[in-house]
């Protein structure tokens, strides 16, 4: 069943074209200053925070941060976590992930079912989603023990689409990583965009308006910024971004 925040999520999609996200890495952050960056990025206009970080071990620090996030800004604060130990209960919904190309089985299904009774516990909305490391991936790809879909091999990283497409997963996020210094090719999420028939999440490396347009025009649905919100000053960058991502005409918004 698709929850509240997920459809609106969908009509804003429909109706306003290719939405930002700020990604809040709860590690290192205390949680005014998690606050501030927060409302900083509804006044830029993001249409939701994402709280995670594929490091975070301190749960009790992530309710915090969640908790102060919460009580300044109006836009949906979702998890995004790395572990079981990224759940809040005051979070509105959780992207509740699979990491498809994880050689170590828990990141696709222990730590999701390890999780699911706490989800339900809480009440938390579950957004299905299917997680794609682009290339080395950061520290996601070291802590996940992903094969890097090669950034020159669109071909592979449409295959576990459609196959995410067919397990049910609504969306997809094509990872780049966390603090990496290119972001996924724009071919690539093409080429999913051209095959895949849900929500397509962006992120990893987007510091730029030229960086964030092109991944708009090739098929993204939803960019998610997290490093360009460590920059001091990143809100002038991020209204520009979130004012100027469009919809590419005849895009598909099917799903």
């Amino acid at each position: 069943m698709i929850g509240p925040v997920e459809k609106q999520l969908r009509r804003d999609i429909t109706k306003l074209g290719t939405l930002c996200f700020g990604l809040i890495d709860s590690q290192g952050l205390t949680p005014s200053s998690a606050a501030r960056t927060a409302e900083t990025c509804q006044q830029c206009g993001v249409s939701a925070i994402l709280v995670g970080g594929s490091t975070a071990i301190d749960q009790l620090e992530v309710h915090s941060i969640v908790k102060s996030i919460k009580k300044s800004v109006t836009i949906p604060v979702i998890l995004f976590c790395g572990n079981v130990t990224g759940i809040s209960p005051d979070a509105d919904a959780i992207l509740f992930s699979s990491l498809l190309n994880s050689d170590n089985p828990y990141f696709i299904t222990q730590a999701q079912a390890l999780g699911a009774l706490a989800i339900r516990k809480y009440q938390l909305e579950a957004i299905p989603l299917a997680y794609l490391v682009i290339g080395d991936g950061g520290s996601v790809g070291f802590v996940g023990r992903t094969r890097g879909i090669p950034p020159k091999k669109p071909a592979l990283a449409s295959m576990y689409a459609l196959a995410a497409q067919y397990m049910g997963m609504r969306s997809v996020y094509l990872e780049g990583g966390s603090g990496v210094t290119s972001h996924v090719p724009a071919d690539l999420v093409s080429l999913v965009r051209s095959l895949y028939d849900g929500t397509i999440f962006v992120g990893g490396g987007i510091r730029t308006l030229t960086q964030a347009t092109t991944l708009a025009k090739a098929g993204a649905d939803i960019l998610v910024i997290g490093s360009l919100l460590e920059e001091e000053g990143f809100d002038s960058t991020l209204k520009q971004i979130v004012r100027k991502v469009q919809p590419p005409k005849g895009r598909s918004r099917t799903g």
